[in-house]
């Protein structure tokens, strides 16, 4: 089965504590893929640039708003995902309490929709 996780944290909290190598990431983010890949699991993964960056689309009643940032106000941020294989929801799970982020996020677990 296709799980997402989602990551969820403080942003600016993130971008202040994270340490990176020459591409960009830090050793624990590099051995959680890692063991993703070993694992045949890692199907995607990204991280998302700083919510100032972003705009929101919605039509209502014929017409375009576009908002700067994120829909929503909240404590945590939308920071990045993977998308993984796994045998079940608890596997998934497994795999998201492995995840770096959740020792100071949030990583939410949802099974992908499959045809």
């Amino acid at each position: 089965m296709k799980f997402m996780l989602l990551i969820h944290g403080n942003e600016q909290a993130m971008m202040e504590a994270t340490k990176t190598d020459a591409a960009g990431m830090s050793p624990e983010y590099a051995a959680f893929n890692q063991a993703l890949i070993k694992a045949g699991a890692m199907l995607a993964g990204e991280r998302l640039r700083p919510t100032t960056t972003a705009a929101s689309v919605r039509v209502r009643n014929g017409a375009t708003e576009v908002l700067d940032g994120p829909y929503a106000e909240t404590r945590e941020q939308f920071g990045g995902f993977y998308i993984i294989e796994a045998a079940d929801f608890d596997a998934a799970m497994d795999w998201a309490q492995q995840c770096p982020a959740a020792h100071f996020g949030t990583i939410e677990v949802r099974p992908v929709v499959q045809g």
